[in-house]
Parts: C-alpha cells; sequence; structure tokens
C-alpha cells in the first residue's frame, strides 16, 4: 500500500540551533539557586562551569553523549569553542560525523514525531531520533564521503582526532559551511576524539576504505586516542569536565587521572572541576548514571567542585552554557591549541 506522505512532506521543517548568545539567562539562574531539586543542582552546576572559565590554568574538556547536534545544540557548542571555553572535546562518533559534519555537508535534520508508522519512514527512506527526522540518502553520501577522506590519506595508523582534523580540512578545501563543530574546533586547535569511531557514519566508511585496500589503508587506533587525551592531562595537569550524558566519553574522560599515574605521573591531579547531566539512574550500578563522588573513590574526580544534574541535555546544557557566557568569565581566556601540542609529539615521537 502506498504511503499517505511524501518525503518532501515529512522533511519541510529543519531543525533550528539554539543561540546562547541572543538571551542572558544569568538572573534566572541566580534565582535557581535559591529553590530545590534539579533547579538548584543546575545552578551549582552552572557556578561551576564559569568556575572553569575563571580559572585560567583549568583545561576544559567537554563531553558529548546522546543524540545532541541532531537536536538543536551544534549553536551552543559552537559558541563555547568560539569564545575559548573549552579545550578539548570527546564524543561519540554520531554527533561528530553523522550530525555535524552531515550538515556541514549542507543536509539537515528536520523536525519530526514519534506518532508516526515507521514502516512508512523505512520506505521514504526516513531515519527517525525519536521526533526527528533524517534523509537516509543524505547520510549515505555522509558515509561516501568519509571514505573519500579516508581514500587520500597516506596509508596507516591514525587517532580519531587525526582523521577529524582530516574532516576538517575538507570542508575548507571544498567550501562547505564552515559554521560546524569539526571546523570551529580545527580552527581553534581544539582536539576532538571519538573513542568509538567506528560506531557512526565514520565506521561505515572505513569499512568500505579498508575492503578495497585490503593492504594499504587507514587505520583508527582507540590507544593512541587515550594515549593523546592523557598526554593533554600530563601537559595541563588542572582540569575540568563538563559531560552531557554519559557512555565511552564520560569513562574515557575521567579515565586519563589514572592512565597518567599509571605512566608514573604520581603527582597528577584529579579532575578538579566536574560537572556531568545526565537522565540515568545511578542505582543499576551502570557508567552512564554513576555519580562524580562514586568517580573520586576511583581517584578521578576531587570532590570540592563537582555537581550531578539529573536532567535532560536539550533542556539543561543551554541553560548552564548560555550562563558562562553570559557571565564572560572566559573573556582573557587564551586558546590552549592542544592539537599543535599533540602533532609536535607526534613528530617527535
Amino acid at each position: 500500500m502506498p504511503s499517505a506522505f511524501t518525503k518532501d512532506e515529512l522533511l519541510n521543517a529543519p531543525v533550528r540551533h539554539i543561540d546562547i548568545k541572543q538571551l542572558n539567562i544569568v538572573p534566572l539562574i541566580d534565582q535557581m539557586s535559591d529553590t530545590a531539586f534539579q533547579a538548584r543542582n543546575l545552578a551549582r552546576a552552572a557556578t561551576i562551569l564559569d568556575l572553569m572559565q575563571q580559572d585560567k590554568e583549568c583545561a576544559v574538556i567537554l563531553t558529548l553523549a546522546g543524540s545532541l547536534i541532531s537536536a538543536g545544540l551544534k549553536q551552543v557548542i559552537i559558541d563555547m569553542i568560539d569564545n575559548n571555553m573549552v579545550d578539548a572535546i570527546v564524543s561519540t562518533g554520531a554527533n561528530i560525523v553523522d550530525q555535524d559534519f552531515f550538515e556541514a555537508l549542507g543536509f539537515h535534520h528536520y523536525k519530526g514525531t514519534q506518532f508516526i508508522d515507521d514502516a512508512i519512514l523505512r520506505e521514504l527512506h526516513i531515519d527517525r531520533i525519536y521526533d526527528t527526522f533524517i534523509d537516509e540518502d543524505d547520510l549515505r553520501v555522509c558515509d561516501d564521503t568519509t571514505a573519500i577522506i579516508a581514500n587520500a590519506m597516506q596509508p596507516g595508523t591514525y587517532s580519531s582526532r587525526e582523521f577529524i582534523v582530516e574532516m576538517a580540512k575538507y570542508i575548507e578545501a571544498n567550501n562547505l559551511d564552515k559554521n560546524s563543530i569539526v571546523y570551529k574546533a580545527y580552527e581553534k586547535g581544539v582536539p576532538i576524539f571519538c573513542p568509538a569511531f567506528s560506531d557512526c557514519s565514520a565506521g561505515f566508511g572505513l569499512v568500505h576504505h579498508q575492503w578495497h585496500n585490503p593492504e594499504q589503508h587507514v587505520a583508527i587506533d582507540s590507544v593512541k586516542d587515550f594515549r593523546e587525551l592523557t598526554r593533554i592531562k600530563i601537559e595541563n595537569d588542572k582540569t575540568g569536565i563538563f559531560m552531557i550524558g554519559g557512555g565511552v566519553p564520560k569513562n574515557f574522560t575521567q579515565d586519563i587521572v589514572v592512565a597518567a599515574e599509571v605512566l608514573g605521573h604520581d603527582d597528577v591531579s584529579m579532575h578538579t572541576y566536574a560537572v556531568q547531566i545526565t537522565v540515568a539512574d545511578e542505582r543499576d550500578g551502570a557508567l552512564s548514571g554513576s555519580t562524580l563522588k562514586e568517580a573520586s573513590s576511583w581517584g578521578k574526580v576531587d570532590t570540592v567542585h563537582e555537581q550531578m544534574v539529573f536532567a535532560e541535555a536539550t533542556i539543561a546544557l543551554p541553560l548552564i552554557a548560555s550562563y558562562a557566557y553570559h557571565k564572560r568569565s572566559w573573556e582573557g581566556r587564551q586558546p590552549k591549541n592542544f592539537n599543535a601540542m599533540l602533532d609536535r609529539q607526534q613528530i617527535t615521537a
């Protein structure tokens, strides 16, 4: 039976990204600090993110899990990068490749609905993330583009950071949309790590690349990712982490404290500042909901300036980031350009 909808009818309202610069949210958050429950937690989290900006010695690591860019949060992250509020990013591959790079290629995510027959969407080549739609045919172009990038690189083993830099160079060389997390991070020297890089469009592209180049090909080394991020901790001891969701990015980033100790840097500090936004529950013992106080028992996070916010990211991230932006403690904060440092280490290694 033919669908009652056409593809054009369902893909007609692009998701618009929130612009935290347009509204000063500071007075609202300050009032929330005198309330209760997650409102008070959110307000304290916002002040801790602001403390990270005040502390010019602190390297701020942003972690991204969940479907964030497709949900309208790209500009929030770009504004943080542009204003030197973030020094390194650890993310799922989906946020960086399937969503941010995907939009840099000129494609969009669309407002949709969860109240639809998914068989209809499958028939029309439309993928669904809750109430958001993606054109599957466009996504295949993104898959293919990562293969094109890999085919143009010298065969060898790379960190995901190094591959993402090549993605940024592809954006530049092909005059694509530079209002992109991938590109803005490249401009600022902010490294982006995707420890599970194959779990996204890049995975499809790299599988295609390796399948057709079995002897000489590009490979991604997740241990190199770990080593490079640990190098950042060793070179810049004081760190703060702003974690959106949990999963691999959360644990990977917390673990660099222990990794530095394993490498003989026994005097390395725990993460001085830590904020996590999550909807996961701590009671099942799983990673995404485990508290920052629990992480302290592993020697990963100090407990003086830490705050859990049990809230959904599309609500909490713009509020917390906007507070820190409009407090303007980031003014005078210089780019740390960890990409350049890591590239120098690569040359001398």
